[in-house]
């Protein structure tokens, strides 16, 4: 008995008609024929009654169906298993991670998932979030670090390893430097140095002064939460970055913008359709970042 033979055996009891069955699996009819007969010959019993005009089951060719039915599907199970675990000793996998990134928990995943699994590849793209949700939607990205306001995307698979409020970053010496706090209306007197359109930083920003009406004056923008502080720190204008990039920097005032309500969050996405290898992927960032509670850091915002 061989695999073929329960292939064309269902074939020719789906279609009750040795020709149709026979085209159906690609094959002669006297071909088909052929190998149903030595399936007969193997089991010792008549399965298909060829004495009417259209094929009919025996009693016995009922019983055979319904195990060769079971056959396939467990040989179809055994060849997904089997194609899932090459897809982790040979695939591919690109990661995207926002310009500047600086967020070790993502780059313990990504060494961890690699010792693990060296033969699979790994590319790494960097840009702004924006066009990192885009890659991601359209399948050029498996995986993506991406920063943004208030919530990541909801139409795709992910979830948040940071939630923190944006901030204003001054030099020593400014008249915000001693204010214990800035409203975004009184932030607006200020030119501001932020990261640029299609950052989560700026998005955060742009929707909490948006929600207020106001319309804050964007007098230099870099790629790099480093660049921004640097600005800054030379009295090019108020940094707005998130409260952990701006921790510990020495000479800047970290000054909290007490009605800034949409949080930046830093979070990891990926499409709902996901390899051997993206799974795989996203167990070790699991247990790199964590499962942080509401409003805990696990990671730095740093690029984001």
């Amino acid at each position: 008995m061989e695999i073929r033979q329960l292939r064309y055996f269902i074939a020719v009891a789906q279609e009750a008609n040795f020709t149709r069955a026979a085209e159906l699996v690609h094959i002669s009819q006297p071909g088909i024929s052929a190998q149903i007969r030595q399936l007969e010959n193997d089991l010792g019993a008549t399965l298909i009654d060829r004495s009417g005009r259209s094929v009919q089951l025996t009693a016995v060719g009922e019983v055979v169906l319904a195990h060769a039915k079971s056959v396939l599907s467990s040989m179809d199970s055994l060849r997904q298993a089997v194609d899932e675990m090459n897809g982790l000793v040979r695939g591919k996998l690109v990661v995207g991670m926002v310009t500047a990134c600086t967020v070790q928990p993502l780059f313990d995943a990504l060494s961890g998932f690699h010792l693990a699994h060296p033969g699979v590849e790994i590319s790494l793209v960097e840009d702004d979030s924006a066009k990192l949700v885009e890659y991601v939607r359209e399948g050029s990205v498996d995986l993506a670090l991406i920063g943004a306001a208030h919530r990541a995307p909801e139409d795709l698979d992910g979830w948040q390893v940071v939630s923190e409020p944006i901030v204003a970053a001054v030099p020593h010496g400014h008249p915000l430097a001693e204010s214990g706090g800035v409203t975004l209306a009184e932030l607006s007197a200020y030119p501001i140095v932020c990261l640029p359109a299609g950052t989560g930083i700026r998005a955060t920003l742009d929707q909490a002064s948006a929600a207020l009406g106001l319309t804050p004056t964007i007098a230099l923008q870099a790629s790099a939460p480093g660049a921004v502080m640097n600005l800054a720190e030379r009295g090019l204008g108020v940094a707005v970055l998130s409260e952990s990039m701006t921790a510990h920097q020495e000479g800047l005032t970290t000054v909290p913008i007490t009605d800034a309500d949409v949080p930046a969050v830093l979070a990891l996405i990926s499409a709902p359709t996901k390899s051997p290898a993206l799974r795989e992927l996203l167990l070790h960032c699991r247990q790199s970042f964590g499962e942080p509670a509401a409003g805990q850091a696990v990671a730095s915002m740093s690029g984001a």
